[in-house]
C-alpha cells in the first residue's frame, strides 16, 4: 500500500497548484480520503477530505472556495486543486487514507512566496 504526492512547488500569491496523491496497493474509491497540510514548526492539520461515494466533501475553513479535492478513480489518484493561494498556506501537504490516516504519503512541498 502506498501513496505517492506530487504537484507542490513555489508559487506567488494568488497562484495556483494541482496536487496529486497517486495510490496503489488499494483502491481511493474505496476509501475516505484525506489531505492534511503541516506548515513549519506546526503540528498537521486537516485540509480536506472526501468520502467513499464522492457525495460528501469537507474543507478546512480557511480553505473554503479557494482548495477544490477529487478523485479519478480509473487512475486511482486523489487530486488537491488549490487556487488564490495565500503565504499562509504554505506547508507539507501529504495525502491519508482513512480516518486513522494510514497510511499518508511523504508528502510534496508548497511553499506560497513573493
Amino acid at each position: 500500500v502506498q501513496l505517492v504526492e506530487s504537484g507542490g512547488g513555489m508559487v506567488q500569491p494568488g497562484g495556483s497548484l494541482r496536487l496529486s496523491c497517486a495510490a496503489s496497493g488499494f483502491t481511493v474509491s474505496n476509501s475516505d480520503m484525506y489531505w492534511v497540510r503541516q506548515a513549519p514548526g506546526k503540528g498537521p492539520e486537516w485540509i480536506s477530505s472526501i468520502n467513499t461515494s464522492g457525495s460528501t466533501k469537507l474543507y478546512r475553513d480557511s480553505v473554503k472556495g479557494r482548495f477544490t479535492i477529487s478523485r479519478d478513480n480509473a487512475k486511482n489518484t486523489l487530486y488537491l486543486q488549490m487556487n488564490s493561494l495565500k503565504p499562509e498556506d504554505t506547508g507539507l501537504y501529504y495525502c491519508a487514507k482513512g480516518p486513522a490516516l494510514s497510511p499518508r504519503g511523504q508528502g510534496t512541498q508548497v511553499t506560497v512566496s513573493s
